[in-house]
Order: C-alpha cells, then sequence, then structure tokens
C-alpha cells in the first residue's frame, strides 16, 4: 500500500495550474465571506452568549 501524499513539488500540477487553483479558491473563499452570518445563526450566538458560561455554572475554576 502507497502511503506517501504527493506535496506541491510532486503532485504533477504545474505552477501556472496551481496558481489558477489558488485563484480559483480565494475568489471562492471570498464569496463565501461577502455573504455573511445569517440572520438565524446571530440569534442562536445572542441566546448562548446570554446564557453565559456553562464552566462557572458547574463548580468548575
Amino acid at each position: 500500500m502507497n502511503t506517501h501524499l504527493p506535496n506541491s513539488h510532486d503532485s504533477g500540477l504545474g505552477s501556472e495550474i496551481q496558481a489558477k487553483i489558488g485563484q480559483h479558491l480565494r475568489a471562492m473563499y471570498d464569496d463565501v465571506v461577502r455573504q455573511g452570518v445569517p440572520d438565524r445563526f446571530m440569534d442562536l450566538l445572542a441566546q448562548l452568549d446570554a446564557k453565559g458560561p456553562k464552566s462557572s455554572e458547574s463548580g468548575d475554576k
């Protein structure tokens, strides 16, 4: 069984292709970041913040 994982030096992809993949990944990531956090998630986070940390309630110090 071959357990060798390829890295950027022996992946067979040229630097131009790797750069193109990187550009596409950055564009996709930027698009997701621009979408922001949905209101429902923000509401859930606010509810969790209002409850406070669990460790102080259980006596953990």
